[in-house]
């Protein structure tokens, strides 16, 4: 019988799917299964963004150019400049969702057997992508004790090798919510200028920021033009993760030209996803201010709550809308599990992920568990109810 790859068989799986088949279970007993699982908000879709696809259907759904629109770029490149990113549509590649941009950045800045280096816990998909490219992760951990900042500089410089080519960042963080200060960026600057390496930075959360708090670009950085590799989304900025539309920016040509290889080899980004994409940069600032105030609502009411639960410790997010808990329980991945198969509070149950699939060392985050902070208030704190309950009765 054929076998499958090694690379098959060591892609791992997600953390937040993988108990999808238990929650579909408990759905079909009639139990309630409050989603904390998986960032998908539900903050409604501008309405341009939807009208723009109704009234701009063609004829014939073409390919588009292989880097996207020029027009949707240029649109970018001008909406980037208000944030002082300072790029023009030749720095910009339009891709599949911010996956394909990962995907094309590992892939235009490594070989197999290459290394890169990540602040864990760090976006479960990382460990997915870097398998797919043979590219090996070197994680380097954050606490919650600490509130998952960034790792001392020296941490990351004594994991550096001569197969050293990146560090990987997601600023606002997945799966912790932490924004990392300008000061932060700073020091990881300096250390890719001394170690000649590649700074690639996932700011799909740019715009989801608290406390008066402000989001810095790697982009921003003066001197790091040649090091510095942004990864960007629609999927959350606009609450449009089906559009599947992102991007790679960089001011490296080289790696724009072997990016847009890449990009060449995929044909092109979705066509009507890209129209949708478009229009959504007409977007007004009150729609954002709106869905800031919602999930800062929504964070204060999660971290009010959870700091409640006996033996649950969580850091407050900065930014992006997940935290991590520490949980009393020795196998998060079992206790999510038992949440569907075996509890019930009155008809009701929540399903959350479990955090060892945001590490890449073994046997670390076992106690740990992401929340993705979408549901309305009132569904927090029902979330929240359960949670405690469902502790009480796991550790009896």
């Amino acid at each position: 019988m054929p076998k499958v790859s090694l690379k098959g068989q060591q892609m791992p799986e997600s953390p937040i799917r993988k108990l999808v088949p238990f929650s579909e279970a408990a759905k079909q007993k009639g139990v309630k299964v409050y989603h904390l699982n998986i960032g998908q908000p539900d903050i409604k879709t501008p309405h341009a963004a939807l009208e723009a696809v109704k009234d701009n259907i063609p004829e014939i759904l073409e390919y588009s150019h292989s880097a996207g629109f020029d027009s949707y770029r240029e649109k970018l490149a001008a909406y980037y400049q208000k944030s002082n990113v300072q790029v023009n549509k030749a720095d910009i590649i339009i891709t599949t969702g911010g996956s394909e941009a990962l995907l094309f950045a590992l892939g235009s800045t490594m070989d197999a057997g290459d290394e890169i280096i990540i602040p864990e816990p760090f976006y479960a998909n990382y460990n997915g992508f870097s398998v797919a490219s043979g590219v090996k992760v070197v994680p380097v951990i954050s606490t919650i004790e600490e509130g998952f900042a960034l790792p001392p500089v020296a941490d990351f410089e004594k994991l550096i090798t001569a197969k050293t080519k990146a560090i990987l960042i997601c600023n606002p963080g997945n799966p912790t919510g932490y924004l990392y200060t300008e000061e932060e960026i700073q020091q990881l600057a300096e250390l890719v200028k001394k170690h000649d390496l590649f700074l690639i930075a996932d700011e799909v959360y740019r715009e989801f920021t608290y406390d008066g708090d402000q989001h810095y670009s790697v982009m921003n950085v003066p001197g790091i033009e040649e090091h510095a590799i942004m990864i960007d989304s629609v999927s959350k900025r606009y609450s449009m993760c089906g559009a599947r539309i992102g991007c790679i920016v960089s001011k490296n040509k080289a790696v724009m030209a072997a990016a847009m290889k890449f990009a060449q080899a995929r044909l092109s980004p979705p066509t009507l996803a890209q129209i949708a994409s478009e229009a959504a940069l007409d977007t007004p600032q009150d729609y954002f201010d709106e869905v800031i105030k919602e999930y800062k609502d929504r964070r204060d009411t999660l971290v009010a709550g959870l700091t409640e639960i006996e033996g649950v410790k969580v850091a407050t997010p900065k930014g992006a809308f997940y935290c991590i808990a520490k949980l009393p329980v020795d196998d998060a991945d079992k206790f999510a599990q038992w949440l569907l198969e075996s509890f019930e509070l009155e008809g009701e149950t929540v399903m959350v992920a479990p955090a060892a699939g945001f590490y890449s060392s073994p046997n670390v985050g076992m106690d740990e568990i992401r929340i993705a902070y979408v549901l309305n208030k009132e569904d927090l704190k029902r979330s929240i109810t359960i949670l405690k309950e469902a502790l009480k009765q796991y550790n009896s």
